[in-house]
């Protein structure tokens, strides 16, 4: 009886180990990598439309002046030489019109937060539209503009679809100035400064506001469209402020596919 004890003990000993041997061994959980951050969502070319209005800063200044006239042999303005001007001071300002057209850029997102563009538009305009010339009147009419621009913006970790930022660079315009007996037009150049906000609202859409300030001058004197006597020469700044809202289709070529809105 005690024989047939110890081998009962021993037997249940032995399945006891086998069955342990079955089970799994307890390990320490492996440490995952944190999360790669969020791809950055700006990056890539965009292209669209925007709609707004303007009006003519009332520093512009329509001033003529007789320095074609002497070169050409033409009459001379009792009190002129050479380079010396006269006229009117400056502009009576408030002229609003309806600006709209389409732009063309690029951004590059460094990181979470900092964005860097260039961006190019062409915009019509019906700014001075209204204008009445004359010798007191609203002298200059914007027939159209366009701006070469680069752009720096802020986004932030917690809103990356919101981007603000500011952006200044070259503009050109076609002004044209009306006087009872001389209308004529010219390609002004200058600059422009300005800001604004756009709203990444969908995967590859969207919205934007913007605001710019624009300084374009020049001339266009020469003896078939604008003699002597005409109104656009170096002296005139045609200024003017533009209020814009648009839509951007973001193409993403070179960003990995199209964008993915953080997640909150």
């Amino acid at each position: 009886m005690k024989k047939f004890s110890l081998l009962v003990a021993a037997s249940l000993l032995a399945a006891g180990s086998a069955v342990a041997a079955d089970l799994p061994s307890r390990k320490e959980a492996p440490v995952l990598p944190p999360p790669p951050p969020p791809p950055p969502i700006w990056t890539g070319f965009y292209g669209g439309l925007n709609i707004g209005g303007g009006w003519q800063d009332a520093s512009s200044s329509n001033v003529w002046n007789n320095w074609a006239l002497l070169n050409q042999g033409a009459i001379a303005v009792p009190g002129g030489f050479p380079g010396v001007g006269w006229g009117w001071g400056a502009n009576g300002g408030g002229s609003a019109g309806v600006v709209g057209g389409g732009q063309l850029g690029y951004n590059y997102q460094f990181g979470q937060w900092l964005l860097v563009g260039v961006e190019t538009d062409f915009q019509g305009t019906s700014i001075g539209s209204n204008n009445g010339g004359g010798w007191g009147g609203n002298l200059a009419r914007i027939n159209w503009f366009g701006t070469v621009r680069g752009r720096l913006g802020l986004t932030f970790p917690s809103f990356s679809s919101i981007l603000l930022y500011g952006t200044g660079g070259f503009a050109y315009a076609d002004v044209q100035r009306n006087f009872w007996w001389n209308q004529n037009s010219a390609v002004q150049t200058g600059w422009t400064v300005g800001g604004g906000a756009e709203w990444l609202f969908m995967q590859n859409w969207s919205a934007k506001v913007e605001y710019l300030y624009t300084d374009v001058s020049g001339n266009n004197q020469n003896w078939a469209f604008n003699p002597g006597f005409g109104l656009n020469n170096v002296n005139n700044h045609t200024r003017f402020h533009t209020v814009r809202a648009g839509v951007n289709y973001h193409f993403n070529l070179f960003s990995g596919g199209a964008p993915v809105l953080a997640k909150y």
